[in-house]
This record gives structure tokens, C-alpha cells and sequence, in this order.
């Protein structure tokens, strides 16, 4: 029989949305905060030719460039004022993340709870300004040595093109905040999902226009239309997937009461890590032929261009290092955002256990041993997703946007906030039901 929760969700549709007014001040507030995020990607930098920028984009957008470019949603090869777009913060939070496993002090303040998580962000915010710094003086050294791409080199370029890009990073980290907190979903994670999903429409327009001009024939785009679906529906069912830890807690004891035994689930996410390993594997093995394209070596002759060129969507190398990297990546991460000491040493204070385990260590064992199988899942599905886009990008001409890891992150993104908004909606129905019961219990007094 199903329960009280499972038929409230079950009666949850669009008329029931239309009544939760708190809800669509929240979705409206989002959708309005998404708009000015992406006005803001049309903002051109001061003292910038945008036409030797455009040049220059497109004989780089195939390196770091290019993946950072489907991030901002186009911010970079317009050369915005979102140019760093929030990847800093991304960057900042990673790093704070990595230092709280290594140093004593950040880690007892991520035991403190909301208290110490504040303190925690507050750091993130002061290294993001640090890196959105570094990144933002080295955009403008590198400006002033691309050629006639600047207008007036000097000090005060520099300075103004430094104060635009911080600028530009911090409204953005602030109104990702502002959208977690008074809109619906996370905002930093829909900022990059608005930037992925404004460029999806010039490129599935691009590869129409492959297709009426002949370099595409229609079986390959009718097959990449069915292997998109299937890819998505795919990734939903193993963003869903958990493998869930049996957890009895034993009878006890309050004052004159008996509680009787309990038992939950510790659910472990078969994906763990997320989209940081693709992300974080793209950004190396780009990383060569991005320096390769600004260096002196463009004819071919240096290590650099060697490397690139083995380093080329779809070269075996490629290939190769790209799995490679994203297994790495995968069961690095998942060591940094699980511990599972510290999860067998919760469960032994509130008395749970684990059937045919012994508590502590034992148990810490046991959820290691479980979260190293399921992680070899899972980095395989990540390998898969990202492998098979790359090789169309190569072999069929595709636009970039069709890679695994945008994809990747559009699905999660929308899974998230969809698992939000019927959050929401069950928390309407709630207070309907309680307020009913009220109103029925003053009756028949």
C-alpha cells in the first residue's frame, strides 16, 4: 500500500503548481536572474577589437578555450565581462574541498556544522577573488601580446580589464547565491546550465545545416537524434542509481518508554563524483593544444604542435589518456566527498549497524570495500558517456556542444532542481492537508 507521501506525489500537476504561489515567486525569481546572467555575456570588455577576437577564437576554440567558451555560454569568444564566468568559484570551492581532507584545522570546522560551513564559504569567496585575480591579469597580458586585438595597451588596460573580470565573476558567484537561497535549484550549477543550454540551439542548427548542405547525411543525424536520447534517459537512470547500506538501530529505552528497533538506509550514489572527472580530464588533455596554438610552433615542427596533434579529438592517445584521466578523477574525488570513517563513527554513536558487521572500523571497512565496486561503476559510465560524443566530434564533424560532458551536466542540473520544485509542491500539499485538518478540527468543537 502506498503511503501518505507517495499519493501526494502521485496527485501533484499543473493546477496544483498554479496554487503554490511561494513556488512560482521562486522560479520567476530564477528565470529573471538567468536573464540578466545571460544579457550579461553580450557586454563586450572596454578597449577590445571584437573582430580580432572572433579571429582569434576560432583558431583556438578547440582547446581549453572551447570547453570554457561552452561553460559561459559563449562569454569568452565575445570576450565579456562574464569571461571567467563562476569557474573560479568552481575552482576555489574544489581546492577548499581538497584542503578540508588535509588540514586539521578546516576540517573541525566542517564538523562544526552551519556555523562552520559559513566560515568555509567565507574562505571560498576570498580564494575565488585571489584566482579570478590571476586569471584575470593573465587575460590581459595576453591580450596586449595577441596582435591588434587591443586598442590602447598599457597599465590602465590592464588595470580596467583586471576590475571587469573580477567584477564580472563576483555579481556572478553573488547571484548564484541569490538564486540558491530565494529561487528554486542551485545557482551555480544553473548558471552553467544556462550557458550550455543558450548555445544548444546554433549548434543543432549547425548540424541541421551540415545535414541540407550535404556534409552530413541523414541516417548520421537521425542516429545522433536516437543516441542523444538514449544517452540522456541513460544518465538519468544512473544519476538515480544507489546502492543501499541495510541499517538497524536496536531497541531503547527512554525514561518509562520502549522504543522499538528501527531500521534505514545508508544509500550510497553509484556516480559520486558528479561531472568533476570530465570536466577535470578535458581541461588537461586541452591544455596542450591551447598552449600550442599561441605559440611559435604552429608550423608543425615543435613538441607542442606534436603533441596537440596526438592529442586530437579521437586519436587513439586521446583516447587512451582521456579514460584514463576520468577513472582517476572518479575515485580520487569520491575519496575527497566520502569518508567513510567518518560515516562508520556516526553510525556507531547513534547505534546503528550494519547486519553481520561489527561497528567502527569494521564497518568502515565494509562501506569502503562496497563504494570502491560501485565507483568502478560508475567511472565507467562516465567514460562511456564522454567517449562516444568524442568520437562523433571526430568523426562526424559534430558541434562541441554534443559532448558527454555537457550533456552530462544538463541532465543533473535538471534532475536537481525538478527533485526541488517537487520538494516544494509537496511541502504545498502538506500545509493544504494541515490546514484542512484545522479548519475540521475548530468544527467540531
Amino acid at each position: 500500500m502506498a503511503s501518505a507521501a507517495e499519493q501526494l506525489a502521485s496527485s501533484l500537476n499543473f493546477s496544483s503548481l498554479a496554487k503554490a504561489e511561494e513556488l512560482k515567486k521562486r522560479i520567476w525569481f530564477t528565470l529573471g536572474a538567468l536573464i540578466i546572467y545571460r544579457l550579461g555575456t553580450y557586454i563586450p570588455l572596454p578597449g577590445v577589437n571584437p573582430e580580432a577576437v572572433a579571429d582569434i577564437f576560432r583558431q583556438t576554440q578547440g582547446g581549453v578555450l572551447g570547453l570554457f567558451n561552452m561553460f559561459s555560454g559563449g562569454a569568452v569568444g565575445r570576450l565579456a565581462i562574464f569571461a571567467l564566468n563562476i569557474m573560479p568559484y568552481i575552482s576555489a570551492s574544489i581546492i577548499l574541498q581538497l584542503l578540508t581532507s588535509i588540514v586539521p584545522s578546516l576540517e573541525q570546522l566542517k564538523k562544526e556544522g552551519e556555523q562552520g560551513r559559513k566560515v568555509i564559504n567565507q574562505y571560498t569567496r576570498y580564494l575565488t577573488v585571489v584566482l579570478a585575480l590571476f586569471q584575470a591579469w593573465g587575460i590581459a597580458v595576453g591580450l596586449e601580446s595577441s596582435g591588434n586585438v587591443v586598442l590602447e595597451p598599457g597599465l590602465f588596460f590592464r588595470i580596467s580589464t583586471v576590475i571587469t573580470l573580477l567584477g564580472g565573476t563576483m555579481f556572478l558567484m553573488w547571484l548564484g547565491e541569490q538564486i540558491t537561497a530565494r529561487g528554486i535549484g542551485n545557482g551555480v550549477s544553473l548558471i552553467i546550465f544556462a550557458g550550455i543550454v543558450a548555445e544548444l540551439p546554433q549548434a543543432i542548427a549547425g548540424t541541421l545545416e551540415l545535414g541540407r548542405q550535404g556534409a552530413l547525411s541523414t541516417g548520421i543525424i537521425l542516429g545522433v537524434l536516437v543516441m542523444a536520447v538514449a544517452a540522456i534517459a541513460f544518465i538519468v537512470y544512473m544519476e538515480r542509481a544507489q546502492r543501499r547500506l541495510l541499517i538497524n538501530y536496536p531497541k531503547r529505552q527512554v525514561g518509562n518508554r520502549l522504543y522499538e528497533g528501527q531500521t534505514s538506509f545508508l544509500p550510497l550514489k553509484l556516480n559520486t563524483a558528479g561531472v568533476i572527472p570530465p570536466i577535470f580530464a578535458s581541461s588537461l588533455l586541452l591544455l596542450p593544444t591551447t598552449i600550442a596554438s599561441f605559440s611559435q610552433s604552429s608550423d608543425g615542427t615543435g613538441f607542442l604542435a606534436t603533441m596537440s596533434a596526438y592529442l586530437g579529438h579521437g586519436r587513439p592517445l586521446y583516447i587512451v589518456l582521456y579514460v584514463a584521466l576520468i577513472v582517476f578523477f572518479a575515485f580520487f574525488y569520491t575519496a575527497i566527498v566520502f569518508n567513510p570513517s567518518e560515516t562508520a563513527d556516526n553510525l556507531k554513536k547513534q547505534g546503528g549497524f550494519i547486519p553481520g558487521i561489527r561497528p567502527g572500523e569494521r564497518t568502515a571497512d565494509f562501506i569502503d570495500y562496497v563504494l570502491t565496486r560501485i565507483t568502478v561503476i560508475g567511472a565507467a559510465f562516465l567514460a562511456l558517456i564522454c567517449l562516444l560524443p568524442e568520437l562523433l566530434i571526430s568523426y562526424a564533424s559534430l558541434p562541441f556542444y554534443f559532448g558527454g560532458t555537457s550533456l552530462l551536466i544538463v541532465v543533473s542540473v535538471t534532475m536537481d532542481t525538478v527533485a526541488q520544485v517537487h520538494g516544494h509542491l509537496l511541502a504545498h500539499q502538506y500545509e493544504g492537508l494541515v490546514k484542512k485538518a484545522k479548519l475540521k478540527g475548530g468544527r467540531r468543537k
